[in-house]
């Protein structure tokens, strides 16, 4: 009977680090998207392991940080223009993520990246 528990455990551990390790790690990377009107050109955002973020070919939008919650990514930065530096954090839904595509959705807009 202990011996059944014991194997009821190790596999619920198996299969949650095997479902934890496919999806928290899956969205690190680089994730481009083609830059409208610039054919060849793509802008994106890099994300780190540790929650560091960075912009791809995105000169006033800095990204700086990154954390998963669930179907949720927050993004968080600086927007630059117009002589003025203004901090924003983002919160965009994680519609789809496989090894080489990602739709974020913010209200009707949706985003589909490409891994690099």
């Amino acid at each position: 009977m202990k011996t059944q528990s014991v194997v009821k455990t190790v596999s619920a551990l198996v299969v949650f680090t095997a479902f934890t390790a496919c999806n928290g790690s899956g969205i690190e990377g680089r994730w481009v998207e083609p830059v409208p009107g610039m054919e060849g050109q793509v802008q994106g955002i890099s994300l780190e392991a540790g929650g560091k973020a960075s912009s791809i070919n995105m000169a006033t939008l800095q990204f700086e940080t990154w954390q998963r919650q669930g179907d949720r990514l927050i993004l968080s930065g600086k927007s630059i223009g117009n002589g003025m530096t203004i901090p924003f954090t983002d919160t965009l839904v994680i519609d789809k993520l496989s090894d080489s595509e990602m739709l974020l959705k913010s209200g009707q807009m949706t985003i589909k990246y490409q891994k690099q």
